[in-house]
């Protein structure tokens, strides 16, 4: 077996881990080997998880939580501390948008709501600081630790509509990029910080923004489609891999790095 890949017994922490893409992540880590605790304000989803996890024969639970209350986060992290003794990774996928920060085609600019466009900002970019400054602590005291943010295309161009996620998600990779020296310039190289920014996939959230109730896509998916050289949406399970890689020893001189899973998104200009 290849060591640098390893990750049994990995105790890792997922917030947001109810969504579609973070339930994928959990099952396929669990099955890979890691001690997964799922966070989220979902219980009877975050439970159900855990059963489909469980009935596999992998280790998982589900923790409720909610990633702006600290006192609430920080209770989390005490009992996982006294049940497995470490926490080796975090990946922090909370988050999500609202209505009132998304300007609609038929909307300008001053039709945003800044309440909700504050509330986006607090849940994507908040709810991974706070978080991170908790689980953090644990990883200094054992000298090692791999924390994974998720950012988004939305980070690298102003995507039309999402004002405030795109807001949010930039506000992500610089937080990545900032945590990466701080943590390697304070507490040594044991410590990684790095981001995943998924291309496209389709989600409870953005479900009915990109396809129609019969399935088929709506403009919005088709331009998406049309900038995309693969020519598809990503699969959630596709997220994996490069999680995989970045919370174990294949990438521990890798740090501050923002990993893209987009299908060529990103770099396509036609």
């Amino acid at each position: 077996m290849n060591e640098l890949f390893n990750i049994k017994d990995n105790v890792t922490v997922i917030t947001g881990g109810t969504g579609v893409l973070g339930r994928t992540i959990a099952k396929y880590l669990a099955k890979n080997g890691a001690k997964v605790i799922i966070l989220g304000r979902k219980e009877d989803v975050g439970n159900k998880i855990v059963e489909d996890i469980k009935k596999e024969g992998y280790h998982a639970e589900f923790m409720k939580t909610d990633v702006m209350n600290q006192e609430l986060v920080q209770k989390n992290c005490d009992d996982i501390i006294a049940k497995y003794g470490r926490i080796d990774t975090l990946l922090n996928a909370a988050g999500g948008n609202m209505p009132g920060a998304v300007i609609a085609p038929d909307k300008n600019f001053f039709d945003l709501k800044v309440e909700e466009f504050q509330k986006v900002l607090n849940l994507n970019l908040t709810g991974t600081v706070i978080p991170t400054q908790i689980f953090l602590k644990p990883m200094v005291k054992q000298g090692k630790g791999s924390i994974i943010n998720f950012s988004s295309m939305a980070a690298f161009r102003p995507i039309t509509r999402v004002c405030g996620y795109a807001a949010a998600k930039a506000g992500i990779s610089n937080f990545t990029a900032f945590m990466a020296t701080e943590c390697a310039k304070k507490f040594g190289e044991g410590i990684r910080v790095n981001a995943i920014a998924p291309g496209f996939f389709i989600t409870e959230q953005n479900r009915t923004l990109l396809t129609n109730p019969d399935g088929s896509y709506t403009q919005r998916g088709k331009d998406v489609i049309h900038q995309t050289p693969f020519g598809r949406m990503g699969d959630p399970e596709e997220l994996c891999g490069t999680i995989h890689y970045l919370m174990s020893d294949a990438a521990k001189f890798v740090t501050g790095t923002v990993a893209v899973v987009d299908g060529g998104f990103n770099t396509y200009a036609m």
